[in-house]
């Protein structure tokens, strides 16, 4: 097959690449063809291309690293999650990879992410292997044939997957591989890890500290729809708690799966044009949307064939993270926008094995700012072992891996934004009813889907509702198509007592997570926390 290189693309010896052969903006079928010829890759039964992303099968938060200079010394949040290196190590190590790079056959792709045209944003991408570049052209928004004329970065990503330092200590990293953003240069580094994901996170990570502080734009972890009247939902949760499958509703269009913006207008859009979703035990019937989106044009990653050439979606040998990536364009009910005005209501889904939280409670909007900040889900820890105690898990912002700037500045344009715009914020849990992960049942999808349908058609509006007595938050007394004896999850359990001593003890890990941000935290979103802990008696709050 021959394969055009575009005349109009500079060659790459301006970003230091010598001698390279280039192939720039190719279609997904002719970097599909490229990988499969070269054995890096195979295609199931149905033509879809599967990859294996070698010893990374996900990102590696721990050799990610932002570089300290003039511009983001004091405007990130430096600790666990934002790790600082010197400008010079980075320039180090960026010459190392253009060196890598050089003499090599490499796939270079020019695109966007942000919908909004005013918030646009230029992205030039050059990888080793074709497949990554294919990724990059299903994840990222595609450019027209005219916009590819004179075309402009505003950022560049370097992905040089097979590089790995030999020294990391000398360049202050801590392995051979490294994800590095340099918000200065405006360039993401991407060596020694296959994983696609580390270049979609990184360009997320990047419109995370200059969206906020350069434009006034709330950029959120989170899936968003829209209705036929135009009224826009947006749904936070961490993985597992039902974020993909309740934004696919077919009633309402879906705008993205996962990375949003909400601008000083009102408009919420789409940062991306593709998916990028996990399909580990992935049936038709579950997840319809998701698996039919696979197909040619799609790129499943580390799954196991059978023998007929199907993907055994039920097998994690590899990882258990495993995944597809697919254009937007694969979902039939989509806005073909990407982006939607007036948020109406905005969901906040946990999946509590504790079985403590009501199955859907209105949120005060410090209330609000304070579960955003926590970004509470439970897991369920080694079952296998007989431990069958859940175990609370908390992300600041429903992904702090990616949040350059503290919590709380997230939290308070949230807030804000909330009140100019008149927004319901619900918290929805997906998870336990009746008891703990063992004792109670998981809350039933169709009654999920009730609650928010009902929240979403204004249906909860002339309803009464009561304080929970631990979490202080206003539980619905009645909800259409939901057994009403559910909406008090204190009415569920057999053993009243059990119910308040777990309900407490829960409200303990949200206070003791809460500390390391109440320093920073107003007064305002501090009071929207559980009114007790574990130090305090129930008594004076029933």
């Amino acid at each position: 097959m021959e394969i055009l290189i575009k005349t109009n693309k500079p060659d790459l010896s301006q970003y230091g690449i010598n001698n390279a052969q280039v192939h720039w903006d190719l279609s997904s079928e002719e970097l599909q063809k490229i990988t499969v010829d070269k054995k890096m890759g195979k295609e199931t039964a149905n033509g879809t291309l599967a990859i294996n992303t070698g010893k990374f099968t996900g990102r590696s938060p721990q050799d990610r690293f932002l570089v300290k200079d003039e511009y983001t010394k004091d405007i990130v949040w430096w600790g666990k999650t934002n790790k600082p290196i010197s400008p010079e190590n980075f320039d180090k190590l960026q010459n190392n990879i253009v060196d890598f790079l050089s003499n090599k056959e490499l796939f270079a792709r020019d695109g966007y992410v942000c919908a909004d045209p005013k918030y646009r944003t230029n992205i030039r991408t050059i990888t080793q292997y074709p497949w990554s570049n294919m990724f990059v052209n299903n994840m990222f928004l595609r450019l027209t044939e005219e916009e590819h004329k004179d075309f402009k970065e505003d950022w560049l990503i370097l992905c040089a997957p097979a590089y790995v330092c030999d020294n990391p200590k000398e360049y202050g990293i801590r392995q051979g591989n490294f994800s590095i953003l340099n918000f200065t240069k405006k360039v993401a580094l991407v060596g020694g890890s296959a994983y696609t994901g580390e270049m979609k996170k990184g360009i997320f990570s990047a419109l995370n500290l200059i969206l906020p502080t350069e434009k006034n734009v709330l950029p959120m972890h989170c899936s968003a729809n829209v209705g036929e009247d135009g009224d826009t939902a947006i749904f936070f949760g961490l993985s597992g708690t039902g974020k993909t499958t309740l934004s696919a509703d077919p009633n309402r269009k879906l705008i993205g799966d996962d990375e949003h913006g909400w601008t000083a207008e009102n408009r919420i859009f789409n940062f991306e044009g593709g998916c990028y979703a996990k399909v580990i035990d992935l049936t038709e019937e579950k997840e319809p949307e998701i698996y039919r989106a696979i197909k040619p044009g799609a790129i499943l990653e580390n799954v196991i064939f059978k023998e007929n050439g199907e993907v055994d979606y039920f097998d994690s040998s590899i990882t258990q993270n495993t995944r597809v990536s697919y254009p937007i364009t694969h979902i039939d009910n989509i806005q073909t926008t990407s982006y939607a005005d007036n948020p109406k209501n905005i969901f906040f889904l946990t999946c509590d094995a504790f079985g403590v939280l009501p199955p859907i409670s209105k949120l005060t909007s410090g209330q609000a700012a304070y579960h955003f900040i926590s970004g509470y889900t439970a897991k369920v820890a080694g079952t296998e072992a007989g431990i069958t105690e859940p175990v609370p898990s908390f992300s600041a912002c429903f992904g702090e891996p990616f949040m350059p700037l503290h919590p709380t500045k997230y939290a308070e344009m949230l807030s804000t934004k909330m009140e100019e715009a008149g927004v319901n914020v619900w918290l929805i849990n997906t998870g336990w009813s009746g008891g703990p992960y063992g004792v109670g049942s998981r809350i039933k999808l169709k009654y999920t889907r009730a609650m928010i349908s009902a929240a979403l058609e204004g249906k909860l509006e002339d309803v009464e509702f009561e304080q929970h007595p631990i979490f202080g938050l206003f539980m619905p007394k009645y909800c259409p198509g939901v057994p009403t004896e559910m909406l008090d999850p204190m009415n569920t359990w057999l053993q009243k007592g059990a119910y308040v001593s777990k309900a407490i003890h829960l409200a303990h890990f949200f206070h003791l997570n809460f500390e390391k941000f109440s320093s920073e935290a107003s007064k305002h979103i501090v009071e929207g926390g559980p009114l007790i802990d574990e130090h305090h008696h129930l008594e004076d709050h029933i």
